[in-house]
């Protein structure tokens, strides 16, 4: 294989996976809370270093693949979205960026969320999925007359969180939990927090990473063409 070949189809991988990432952001531009997420990209070049410091010898196919791009990781845009007034009393908004309240799962496991989009059923505060809304000692929060209080708000660094399931968050281990007493203030009635993404440069983002694609694609179609014609040329010598 061409060894130009092996960077650009790297290339559209990337560019596949950005437009994967983009997509859902668009998707979820109008879910309450959400947080648009983001990749970086550098080159092999990083890990193959990385490598030799601990003794690893480089070979001829890792000297080819030194250049070529790879997605490093992601990271969560943490800034606040617009606060909406509603005017429910069911509705809540977290001041802070780093602010989450505690919701269980499914599988009775607590989950972190900042969509305060809140509601009652079966006598109890659960999200907008029908999941329990928890108090400080992770237990769902039965809807009397001071619930309110009841409703557990934490602080936790973006670092130390992964986006899991419909737009809520799961601790990485060793992750530090500032349990809040009594809210502490951090809510706001009657208001949601809108996703902070830019439907304007969410789009320009995913046009780029839809051209970038066509560029890498027609780049291994022009190495292939010429590889067809060397083959070709060297054929019609042969005859």
């Amino acid at each position: 294989m061409n060894q130009g070949t092996y960077p650009l189809a790297a290339a559209m991988v990337n560019q596949l996976n950005r437009v994967d990432m983009i997509s859902n952001n668009l998707a979820n531009a109008n879910t309450v809370g959400f947080k648009q997420e983001g990749m970086t990209e550098g080159s092999f070049n990083n890990y193959l270093n990385r490598a030799q410091q601990e003794g690893f010898t480089p070979t001829k196919i890792n000297t080819i693949t030194n250049t070529i791009p790879k997605l490093d990781g992601k990271y969560i845009n943490e800034e606040v979205g617009p606060i909406v007034e509603t005017g429910d009393a069911l509705d809540f908004a977290l001041k802070d960026s780093n602010s989450f309240f505690k919701v269980m799962n499914e599988g009775g496991q607590v989950e972190y969320t900042r969509d305060g989009s809140f509601k009652i059923m079966d006598n109890f505060l659960v999200d907008s999925k029908g999941r329990n809304i928890l108090d400080n000692n992770n237990e769902p929060i039965v809807a009397e007359d001071d619930y309110i209080n009841q409703i557990s708000v934490v602080k936790i660094d973006f670092k130390d969180l992964e986006k899991v399931g419909y737009n809520n968050y799961k601790t990485k281990p060793g992750a530090q939990v500032e349990q809040l007493e009594l809210n502490d203030g951090e809510m706001m009635q009657g208001a949601l927090e809108k996703s902070n993404i830019n439907t304007v440069s969410t789009m320009v983002a995913l046009i780029d990473a839809n051209r970038r694609f066509q560029q890498t694609q027609k780049g291994i179609s022009a190495i292939d063409e010429m590889n067809s014609n060397v083959i070709d040329k060297i054929g019609n010598n042969m005859q």
